[in-house]
């Protein structure tokens, strides 16, 4: 479908800290959106898109329905909604069903990626509990894309990146201050 890459991440608990880490290491220029779900209380609105834009050379920003995805900005699913990728590039909303306990799911964004961007998604599992993402990452690694996630000394909480470690299917297992890096030399490669 395409020959430009997304960047697909999920967090759970501890994960306002793990993409801060990411995000503010990822120079200006960084040629790939990143469409991010952070689980979040779905009875509060959100204000990470606006601590991590502070903190951070990319745009980012809470995602909106419709959108058109661009180098350089960093789309947040908002609270109780999934994020999803579509073939024309651009970002839709539900309030489908919970997946794995959650919406937004990791799991609903990556399948989204995987099925559209094929080798060219590269997803990221982050601190968090439970299995979100497991399922995702396993999506992206059959269309041919690369799955990374944050090791256990830098994880809050490990359960996540073990779920997707125990699928057999990540490529590498890093610790977060590595991610932003590895995230540009596989893109500029």
């Amino acid at each position: 479908m395409t020959n430009s890459y997304i960047v697909v991440m999920v967090a759970s608990a501890g994960g306002l800290k793990a993409l801060n880490c990411i995000l503010s290491n990822l120079p200006p220029d960084f040629p790939a959106p990143i469409a991010v779900v952070q689980h979040l209380d779905p009875h509060y609105p959100s204000q990470i898109a606006q601590i991590l834009n502070r903190r951070s050379f990319l745009t980012v920003k809470e995602a909106q329905a419709g959108e058109q995805l661009q180098p350089g900005t960093v789309y947040i699913a908002p609270p109780d909604h999934h994020l999803l990728v579509n073939t024309d590039a651009t970002l839709s909303l539900s309030q489908e069903k919970k997946v794995c306990h959650v919406r937004p799911a990791g799991d609903v964004l990556f399948q989204s990626a995987a099925a559209i961007f094929q080798e060219w998604a590269i997803a990221v599992v982050l601190t968090g509990m439970d299995s979100d993402g497991a399922a995702g990452v396993q999506a992206i690694k059959k269309m041919g894309g690369t799955v990374i996630v944050s090791d256990e000394a830098t994880s809050d909480f490990f359960a996540m990146p073990q779920a997707a470690i125990k699928t057999g299917v990540v490529d590498f297992v890093l610790p977060l201050e590595a991610i932003a890096n590895t995230l540009v030399h596989l893109i500029n490669k």
